[in-house]
């Protein structure tokens, strides 16, 4: 009688109903074992592979946008907002700089508002409706 390598005994299916329950149970801890091994190493590569790409493109553009911003605010002047007759009020610009402040994690002394319109909305009444009550619900 030869002797059955690990390979040999699992490679027939034949083998499979001759096995006592607690072989079988080993053999599907093994799969489970084995599958659970190569998410996670396939999982792993894939975070490395992502990390190192977010460092190496990412970084530049950062850099960039924060030198950008320091070098407007230290070269521009603060402008004042004039009212005319579609006047806005202080606090409305205030608001509005503090959320673009917030948006891109910076102080409002690096945000220079020149210009405020408003835009037009271009969406029909249902979509108004719907996000308001969105917002309501968020509210309560």
């Amino acid at each position: 009688m030869e002797k059955m390598t690990l390979i040999d005994r699992f490679a027939n299916p034949d083998i499979i109903k001759t096995m006592s329950l607690g072989d079988k149970m080993l053999a599907s801890l093994y799969v489970t074992l084995l599958g659970m091994a190569i998410t996670f190493i396939a999982l792993s590569i894939l975070w490395g592979m992502i990390a190192l790409m977010s460092r190496i493109l990412g970084t530049k553009s950062t850099k960039i946008e924060k030198q950008a911003l320091v070098v407007a605010a230290v070269t521009e002047p603060e402008t004042t907002i004039e009212k005319k007759e579609g006047e806005i009020d202080e606090a409305i610009v205030a608001v509005i700089a503090a959320a673009v402040a917030s948006s891109m994690n910076t102080s409002v002394h690096n945000i220079i508002v020149r210009n405020i319109r408003r835009t037009q909305n271009a969406l029909p009444a249902w979509g108004n409706a719907g996000r308001f009550e969105q917002m309501k619900t968020r509210v309560q």
